[in-house]
């Protein structure tokens, strides 16, 4: 950190257990940007199935902020295990238990989720509030890029 900056503080999330073996959303190393979810339930994954697992947890998402639920890599990686919903979107509002709707992508073998099991990683981002103008024309943005869309970079 350069000479007069402060760490920032940490967002403060309010969470509650909805089941005693629930664990809090924790990072797995001090700088990682998820915190991982864990199941609190069982399921069986058939190749192509889906499950929603719930996680024990409801939290408050402060103002401002939303949580955006993320596969883990190395579930997709060594098991093709993936969220239906990629990201999966918490708003500040919401106060419900936070479940994970997973899909087992690998053709040919079943993966069983346990409980205790890490299932999906939160990541906490701001959001901001929108007023939306309607215009005539658009600028060409920052970088110039205008209407080229998915692909036009050429790469």
């Amino acid at each position: 950190m350069g000479r007069g900056m402060h760490p920032e503080e940490p967002l403060r999330v309010s969470f509650r257990r909805l089941v005693p073996e629930a664990r809090a959303p924790e990072r797995a190393h001090a700088g990682d940007a998820g915190y991982d979810l864990r199941s609190v339930e069982g399921a069986e994954l058939r190749p192509g199935g889906r499950a929603v697992v719930g996680t024990g947890v409801s939290m408050a998402i402060p103002a401002g902020y939303a949580g955006l639920v993320l596969p883990r890599s190395g579930l997709a990686v060594r098991h093709g295990i993936s969220l239906v919903n990629t990201p999966g979107l918490i708003d500040s509002g919401y106060r419900g238990e936070i479940r994970v709707p997973l899909i087992n992508h690998d053709r040919g073998e079943t993966f069983l989720v346990e409980p205790g099991m890490r299932v999906a990683q939160l990541v906490l981002v701001r959001a901001a509030g929108a007023a939306f103008e309607p215009v005539e024309f658009l600028d060409a943005g920052a970088d110039g890029r205008g209407e080229g869309g998915f692909g036009s970079s050429g790469r």
